[in-house]
């Protein structure tokens, strides 16, 4: 049994792990925690006690088999939490993150089995991210960020790198979904600005909207 601050750093750093394999630094920590970095390290000590994490100073910090576990299990009670949130109570995709965060630390493991029975034993979130299965296995689908296609390719759009609710009520406005097929127009080597194709419609965006964007390309 971990605390909720415990289960949060365990999955804060899995999600950096992918930025940073060979070990997070605790100032990468404190940013994606927003926090101070004596209270990461701190954090940091105490999971190491626990066998959660393996800490080397100036190499960083990495999760340990018990730790990765742990950060595993809390991201599937997360994402199944807004998988039901967003199927059975009507919840919109940008409504569900904050709600989940607080029922992603329910304990009971009974509780979680039978909600993903109910659920169908879904595969990814509202958001495309996979859901790990009960022994911990997720598939990670082939994707790459929008802003790395050129002009003249296309893809799908299959998730977001940011899931705040002021992009995705970006995303709703513009009725840029999952599923959607997306092509590249234009894009400036000014500021990386891409004119795309939606919907038979033509669409200006940012630097900072393709590159939260994940796309599956043919």
């Amino acid at each position: 049994m971990f605390s909720l601050s415990e289960e949060n750093y365990l999955k804060a750093i899995f999600h950096l792990e992918r930025s940073f394999p060979t070990g997070v630094s605790t100032n990468a920590l404190a940013e994606e925690m927003n926090t101070k970095a004596s209270s990461v390290t701190d954090m940091v000590k105490r999971l190491s006690e626990k066998k959660l994490v393996n800490y080397k100073k100036y190499q960083g910090v990495k999760l340990s088999k018990l730790g990765r576990d742990t950060a595993v299990e809390v991201i599937r009670k997360h994402r199944l939490w807004e998988v039901f949130l967003v199927e059975k109570l009507n919840f919109a995709w940008d409504e569900v993150h904050e709600v989940a965060e607080q029922l992603e630390h329910i304990k009971s493991e009974k509780l979680i089995s039978e909600l993903d029975k109910f659920l169908g034993f879904p595969k990814k979130d509202p958001h495309g991210d996979p859901i790990p299965d009960a022994k911990g296995n997720m598939v990670i689908a082939n994707k790459i960020l929008l802003s790395e296609l050129q002009v003249g390719e296309s893809g799908i759009c299959v998730g977001v790198k940011d899931s705040s609710t002021e992009f995705l009520q970006y995303l709703d406005k513009n009725d840029i979904a999952l599923g959607k097929t997306i092509s590249i127009l234009e894009k400036e080597s000014f500021d990386q600005s891409m004119l795309i194709k939606l919907n038979g419609k033509e669409l200006k965006i940012s630097s900072l909207i393709s590159s939260n964007l994940y796309i599956k390309t043919s």
